[in-house]
């Protein structure tokens, strides 16, 4: 597809409107549609606002669809798209495709509407139309009480452009222009459509759409320049005028400092936006002068704070050079300038603000008295417009006077807060690719990324709606379906499934791994005396070598599978590493036995203190099967060059067993950034005598392998990171290391260690090495396995057998060290191929029956995750949709399909401008604007696209591109060859959706 959108007409929106409102209750898909009905408003420009709040300039004020969706969701003040003399095709050009990207923080690198001016006015007429008629059919609220404030840049020769000063003139009064005609004509001729409409009431909407202004400067713009173009709006035009700062002003140290401290080192910008902007010291007399200026005139006046930030392109996130920053990361730039500049003024200068205002900060900044507040990142999130509700509902306070000053305590005390405040801090570790490793399919789209991030594929959704419910033992029935070890995984689990959890987008991953504690725990007792052996399989005996997670789950598994199954262990209990080497502050011996009992109700037998190291031997005794699942127990090194280091292993068992007996010294090293040397340096934190443990890595926290919470628990428990150390040797009690520093980002941003030739010595009575343990080679060639040249057995992916039959290796010796989830995962394979059973049974428990119970948590955030009740699922397995909320231009729809469970999404090519962001937040690694089925408004657009999908004929034909190929059908027809599944959707847009065409 090309990235031109095709604005609809006036009459195709309303239609779309009344259609889908009567149908479905919804607008462009907002089922959160906020009423104002108290009557109260906050006065600004001789106008009215019911709510302080809107959309600011960019994506969603760019088209009509956006703005009325946004005046759904109880926006009032809507800052509509940029314009500036470079218009349509010039400027989109100019504008690299993807232009967004929001998963955290927010990037773009576009800055004006993508239209041609005429066309942007277009759409901002028929916007305020539609909102006045909408204020009135559905009592949204007083018709008069929203207001559209003019974004316009970036010279003054371009603002006194003929283009420009017509649609500045035309904004300020509509009522003779065309499309000002074509609204009114309309709802005119459609008064019949309307139950609360009359037409006094049309002939009296205001043709006056905008009395205000913004002034957006480039970067760069000398403050002469700014101050001319402003002097020209007010005197000359007559506009109530803000004056778009950049975060710049605040100095290039104080902004580096900032986003350093609050974890956000990795973005990179240099000074030389800072050196040429507008400067403090200039900004000053320039806004008392314009103040005053627009006192004499009797206007309002203020700045609205802030552009977004130029950072540069250093991991690819955008395909150009530079991009702007916006979101988490620009709002305590944003409020420190806030606060400088109202100390500056002593509260008398008006703040419009957009910086990071958000659902968690916006009332508090609307109470310090700066207002109104625009936003754009949060609503590119997943909630999209439907966040606005949950923004509106603060604001039922009846505090809605005039302007009266912003109050200058109560920011510098919401400035205070604000690097304590855990919104704002990044996370040590970069965020884990949500994204599954499998492409979107045109048809059932919609899945539940936490149950294929998990490497069983638990049913996750199934068992927290069960929890949710309180039924704890259906609950872990079905936990136990797929995972044998529902405590260990309950309490240790690594929990990928929480990196995949669409709940991300919106504050933290559900917590899924205290969700399955809490079933284990709570449905144990009762579902333990249920479980029993399957019916017994003849032919078959399994030996388990190594009763660790692997051993446990394979025995577990074939137990129930009713296979004979004995476990050989070597040690005097199962649990394996996690038993023995994993601290007690992290999972209790009594979990590990939980698990015990639930292997040893399917019937599996153990055998402790007996090593067994021969599969002919089993075999020789009458077992068919034999299973290595013995782990990785061999020691790794560091390499030091010199001096004794203690490996982790051997450290982690002597201090669980037998603490007593290590003499560590005072000082403490333990090498490593792994969970292990977390474990290694909190465990050595509470040996006696011990009173400092350092943890020494080459790189920084951020690339260390280690979890975040992992590392968050290991500097609560006083553990010293030093960081950007490399261990040469250890010595009359110093370990001495080569300092390094990061170089240049890779095309990941990644940034290697480079030495810098300096030398640090760290004080270390002891040096505990935790880098990469191994397996035990020497075991499988004793058994004549084939091994790869890393020592590993050589086995088949999908079974696990190894080069000889019927002997199966699993588990952390056979992939080297991982995961309990993962071992769960080998051992699952395993145990199949030897036995095949279920594990397909709750498959459909994942979805929720009542379909709108999962629409109705969508755009509404958690303000403190740990002390909410709620488990927070977005119960995507029933509905995904995000692709359809995160879109600005509601460019996805999502569409009922007869015989179909869920809906189905459509793709409008019209309505898209290929920002990118649907691709950043749909769970598949997909561009949902590419990969999606697509509807086509004209030939020529569905002739310059490559995506599949339709475009409706004259007559009943219908032309379809599917895999490459381009044929026409007559879809109504069952037999026409279209994949009925296509044709079904098809023929749904055609009779329950039509207003999606054009």
């Amino acid at each position: 597809m090309s990235d031109i959108m095709r604005p609809m007409s006036f009459a195709h929106l309303m239609n779309w409107i009344l259609t889908e409102h009567h149908d479905q209750g919804t607008i462009f898909g907002v089922s959160k549609i906020v009423e104002h009905k108290d009557g109260q408003a906050r006065p600004i420009f001789q106008e009215k606002i019911e709510s302080p709040f809107g959309p600011a300039a960019g994506p969603h004020t760019q088209l009509a669809q956006n703005l009325i969706a946004a005046y759904a969701g109880g926006s009032r003040f809507f800052e509509v798209k940029t314009v500036q003399i470079m218009d349509g095709d010039e400027l989109s050009k100019c504008v690299a495709k993807p232009c967004i990207t929001a998963e955290d923080e927010c990037y773009n690198c576009e800055w004006s509407t993508e239209l041609y001016v005429p066309q942007a006015f277009a759409e901002y007429v028929k916007a305020w139309f539609a909102c006045k008629l909408l204020a009135k059919e559905y009592g949204l609220g007083d018709p008069d009480g929203f207001v559209f404030n003019m974004s316009v840049g970036y010279d003054l020769a371009g603002i006194q452009s003929e283009k420009i000063d017509k649609y500045l003139n035309e904004m300020r009064d509509a009522s003779n222009t065309e499309v000002w005609k074509e609204c009114m004509d309309w709802a005119l001729n459609n008064l019949d459509r309307f139950q609360n409409v009359d037409e006094a009431y049309v002939k009296a909407i205001t043709p006056r759409i905008s009395e205000s202004v913004t002034i957006s400067t480039l970067h760069g713009c000398p403050p002469d320049e700014i101050e001319r173009i402003a002097n020209h709006l007010i005197q000359n035009k007559g506009f109530n005028t803000f004056i778009k700062c950049n975060p710049t002003l605040l100095g290039y140290e104080f902004a580096r400092k900032t986003l350093d401290s609050l974890g956000f080192d990795y973005i990179q910008f240099d000074d030389h936006h800072f050196l040429e902007d507008l400067q403090f010291c200039d900004a000053v007399p320039m806004l008392r002068r314009l103040m005053a200026l627009c006192a004499e005139k009797g206007l309002e006046f203020g700045v609205k704070l802030t552009n977004t930030f130029p950072v540069d392109v250093a991991a690819g996130e955008l395909p150009s050079e530079e991009m702007y920053m916006s979101g988490r990361s620009l709002y305590p730039l944003t409020l420190s300038l806030a606060g400088k500049l109202s100390h500056e003024f002593d509260g008398k200068l008006r703040i419009s603000y957009s910086g990071g205002a958000d659902y968690h900060n916006i009332k508090a900044l609307v109470d310090c008295g700066i207002w109104p507040v625009t936003m754009a990142t949060t609503m590119l999130k997943s909630g999209g417009y439907n966040r606005l509700a949950q923004i509106a509902a603060q604001f039922d306070d009846k505090e809605n006077g005039a302007f009266q000053g912003v109050d200058v305590a109560k920011l510098d005390a919401l400035l205070a807060q604000l690097f304590a405040d855990c919104h704002y801090q990044k996370p040590m570790k970069p965020l884990p690719s949500r994204k599954l490793d499998k492409k979107v399919p045109l048809i059932d789209c919609f899945t539940a990324p936490c149950r294929n991030g998990c490497p069983i594929e638990q049913d996750i959704p199934a068992y927290l709606m069960l929890v949710n419910a309180g039924k704890y033992e259906e609950a872990l029935e079905v936990i136990t379906h797929r995972n044998a070890l529902p405590f260990i995984t309950g309490t240790i689990c690594s929990h990928r499934c929480q990196d995949k959890c669409m709940r991300n987008a919106y504050e933290e991953s559900v917590y899924i791994r205290t969700q399955k504690l809490k079933a284990a725990e709570g449905g144990f007792s009762a579902l333990l005396p249920k479980l029993k052996a399957g019916a017994p399989v003849s032919g078959k005996k399994v030996a388990v070598i190594g009763g660790g997670p692997a051993g446990m789950s394979a025995a577990y598994f074939l137990g129930r599978a009713g296979v004979d199954v004995t476990i050989f262990e070597r040690k005097d209990s199962l649990g394996g590493i996690v038993r023995h080497v994993i601290p007690a502050f992290r999972i209790p011996a009594s979990a590990i036995d939980n698990d015990v009992k639930l292997m040893e109700a399917m019937g599996a037998k153990v055998v402790l203190n007996t090593e067994v190291k021969s599969a002919q031997e089993l075999f020789d005794q009458g077992y068919t099967h034999v299973i290595f699942a013995t782990g990785a127990w061999n020691k790794g090194s560091a390499g030091l060059e010199y001096g004794e280091e203690m490996n982790v292993i051997e450290f982690l068992e002597k201090a669980k067993k037998a603490p007593e007996s290590l003499q560590l010294g005072e000082n403490v090293v333990v090498i490593g950034g792994g969970n292990t040397a977390m474990d290694a340096a909190r465990a050595a934190k509470r040996i006696p005598g011990v009173k400092k443990v350092s943890l020494v890595y080459r790189r920084t926290k951020r690339y260390m392998p280690a979890d975040q919470e992992e590392l968050e628990l290991a500097l609560e428990d006083g553990v010293e990171f030093r960081e950007l150390l490399a261990p040469v040797g250890v010595k009359d009690g110093v370990l001495t290391c080569h300092e390094m520093e990061l170089g240049a980002p890779d095309a990941t941003g990644r940034r290697t260690p480079v030495d810098t030739g300096r030398v640090v010595e760290v004080p270390a009575c002891t040096v505990i090495t935790a880098v990469g343990e191994k397996v035990d080679t020497a075991l499988y060639t004793a058994n004549g396995l084939a091994v790869d040249n890393r020592g590993k057995a050589v086995v088949n992916a999908e079974t696990l057998e190894s080069s000889i039959k019927n002997v199966f290796v699993i588990g952390d010796g056979q992939k080297g060290p991982g995961t309990v989830v993962e071992a769960i995962a080998g051992a699952t394979k395993a145990a199949k191929a030897i036995q095949a059973f279920d594990t397909e049974k709750y498959v459909e428990k994942n979805v929720n029956a009542d379909y709108q119970a999962p629409l109705a948590k969508r755009g509404i955030l958690c303000n403190d995750c740990k002390s909410c009740d709620e488990i927070r699922c977005l119960g995507c397995a029933t509905v995904c949709e995000t692709c359809t909320e995160v879109c600005p231009n509601r460019a996805n729809v999502a569409v009922w399909v007869p015989g179909k469970r869920m809906r189905q999404i459509i793709h409008v090519d019209g309505m898209c401008n290929e920002c990118g962001n649907c691709a950043t937040f749909c769970p598949y690694d997909s561009r949902p604007y590419k990969d999606k089925f697509t509807l086509f408004w004209s030939e020529e657009d569905f002739n310059n696209s490559e995506n599949e999908g339709f475009l409706r004929l004259e007559g009943d034909l219908t032309r379809v591109r599917l895999g490459g190929q381009v044929k026409e059908y007559h879809v109504e027809d069952a037999s026409c060859g279209l994949y009925e599944d296509l044709r079904k959707l098809i023929c749904a847009v055609y009779a329950n959706y039509s207003y999606l065409l054009k």
